[in-house]
């Protein structure tokens, strides 16, 4: 053989091992995910993310008496800041605006507000008679809702009705945004033109509950009713179009489906599952692409986006699966198409943060609507209520 053709062929091998290289990397190349580390190396469970990647949340402390400190992270989820605590010696951080205000709570009720890139703790106000305050989100203006325990006409500590709330700018002064005509109400999200999301007992009922919109500054609260006529409601974020995603009791069944609305909370429309019979929505951009958790055609329960006219379950992503990642369950999507959450990796729960470039291709799945089941097999359907009830109390959200 010639020297010639030796080189020749040495060189096709090269080449051909560069072709193959390139084409495994970009088959990942669109999708990404990385763990966000520790404050001291236990599991960090992320609940929201700006634009700029700034990730807050709340961290597991080796010290097991204290089990957990609110965080923020720098852009794009480098580094991890401990932010203390307030009067209390656990707290966790629920949302973050764009300049890195923060708001939560503490483990004895008091919500909080810092400064820029997550800068000092300061204290909410209190409604009148509010025994326990709890922060749920912050716009750019720096106005927090949530929802505060008061003491209800007996007096008695332990009897409290809740209250959705809304501050002015940087936290500053609360108002009570009041209720959908029952007892009690709560705010889980808000926009940059101040609407409120938030969830209410309706009048005459003391049991159904019903996703509500205001209009901007907070002012007034429309009912968004149910995906099923009776049935209740939630919801967990809006956007800045003003629309709600949540979840809603599906007509005629055990089952609890995911939702969006139309601009101002408009409409409401079922979002379906992965397959299975339960879905829950957590958190949408202001493309309108949601991220939730959705059942599977096997009864398993996988992590979702819905972009594109329909459903990617996030869990069996080529990236997700070659890293180890298991059991995601993803909290917050923000316009630059990264998701935070957290899910089981290198033998632990872990924080991540999962996203995806522009030139991503999507190829969801359409709309699933599960048929109804017939009546007999609702008690089989309900065993997984427990699990389902876990699961729930994970994700971002509110329950009055």
């Amino acid at each position: 053989m010639s020297t010639q053709l030796v080189k020749f062929k040495r060189v096709a091998i090269f080449l051909a091992t560069i072709s193959t290289a390139s084409i495994s990397a970009m088959a990942y190349a669109d999708w990404s995910i990385k763990g966000l580390g520790t404050l001291e190396g236990r599991p960090t469970i992320p609940t929201d993310i700006n634009d700029s990647g700034q990730v807050t949340g709340y961290s597991f402390l080796s010290n097991i008496v204290v089990p957990f400190h609110a965080f923020v992270t720098g852009p794009d989820g480098i580094g991890i800041t401990d932010l203390g605590t307030l009067k209390g010696e656990e707290t966790s951080g629920r949302a973050i605006n764009g300049s890195g205000q923060v708001t939560g709570y503490d483990d004895l009720g008091h919500g909080f507000i810092t400064g820029p890139i997550g800068m000092g703790l300061t204290e909410l106000g209190t409604l009148d008679g509010a025994v326990y305050t709890f922060a749920d989100d912050i716009n750019n203006s720096g106005r927090v809702v949530g929802t505060s325990h008061i003491l209800s006409h007996s007096g008695h500590f332990g009897d409290t009705v809740t209250r959705a709330f809304i501050t002015g700018p940087n936290g500053i002064g609360i108002t009570d945004l009041g209720t959908l005509g029952g007892d009690s109400s709560g705010a889980v999200g808000i926009n940059d033109s101040g609407q409120v999301a938030g969830v209410s007992y309706i009048a005459g009922d003391g049991f159904t509950k019903h996703a509500f919109i205001t209009g901007p500054n907070g002012i007034g609260m429309t009912d968004l009713g149910a995906l099923g006529s009776g049935g209740s409601s939630g919801v967990a974020d809006i956007n800045n179009f003003g629309q709600l995603v949540g979840q809603s009791d599906f007509a005629g069944t055990p089952f609890t489906h995911s939702f969006i609305t139309g601009p101002n909370g408009i409409g409401m429309t079922d979002l379906g599952t992965l397959g299975g019979g339960w879905s829950w929505a957590s958190s949408i951009n202001d493309s309108g692409e949601v991220v939730g958790l959705a059942e599977t055609a096997d009864g398993g329960f996988h992590s979702f986006i819905f972009s594109h006219g329909g459903m990617t379950d996030l869990s069996l992503l080529a990236p997700v699966v070659a890293a180890g990642w298991t059991n995601l369950v993803v909290s917050s999507i923000n316009n630059n198409g990264q998701m935070v959450g957290h899910g089981f990796h290198n033998s632990s729960d872990e924080g991540f943060l999962l996203s995806y470039t522009p030139d991503t291709v999507f190829d969801p799945k359409p709309i699933y609507i599960p048929p109804v089941p017939e009546p007999e097999t609702y008690l089989m359907l309900l065993g997984g209520l427990g699990l389902i009830g876990y699961l729930a109390r994970r994700r971002k959200g509110m329950v009055i």
